[in-house]
């Protein structure tokens, strides 16, 4: 009769947890590791973006990039804008924050919805609508809210992934990143 050790059995949850996690295969995170170049943007047409034009990496070049997934009826993600909202005076002009709205409710597919929202909650900043997810397919985003931050040169180089309040591990973190970043040369 075997018998069933306690190890045995952590190494069986740790392996079935990695592998429901996605963890398991490192070649299915690879897009997500830092230093890959950020993918075009797949929302091209004005009715795609509020509170600015169709942006391209090419406008951002030599600007940080905050980059936001998230949703209006997430509330993570809602009580994240409060933070999101200092990062400017923080930062100054060489900081850009650029959201990318993927819906998960029918509602939030409606895009005057979305703009009442973004009304609602002062949000100024340029918005991708990514009604199709091929953004956050490009990106291989998994949760929201999730903030990448883009160097100067378009580079990805660091995620972070969910709710962030100021003065928390993850905005210490996230703006710790973007310091180090805007501390690097334009070109």
């Amino acid at each position: 009769m075997a018998v069933f050790k306690p190890f045995h059995a952590f190494l069986l949850g740790s392996g079935v947890l990695l592998a429901a996690l996605g963890l398991a295969d490192p070649e299915a995170h690879a897009a997500l590791q830092p230093g890959f170049p950020a993918p075009a943007f797949t929302q091209v047409v004005p009715q795609a973006w509020l509170n600015s034009r169709p942006l391209t990496w090419a406008d951002l070049h030599g600007k940080v990039v905050v980059l936001e997934f998230w949703t209006f009826v997430c509330w993570n993600c809602y009580r994240s804008i409060p933070w999101l909202q200092t990062l400017h005076g923080k930062f100054g002009k060489d900081l850009v924050i650029v959201g990318v709205h993927t819906p998960e409710l029918a509602q939030e597919y409606e895009l005057d919805r979305v703009k009442a929202k973004l009304q609602e909650f002062a949000i100024t900043d340029p918005q991708m609508i990514d009604n199709d997810y091929g953004y956050w397919k490009a990106m291989q985003n998994r949760a929201g809210p999730a903030f990448y931050l883009i160097d100067r040169k378009g580079q990805v180089r660091a995620r972070h992934i969910g709710e962030t309040h100021a003065g928390d591990r993850s905005a210490k973190a996230i703006e710790a990143d973007i310091r180090a970043l805007l501390a690097e040369p334009a070109d």
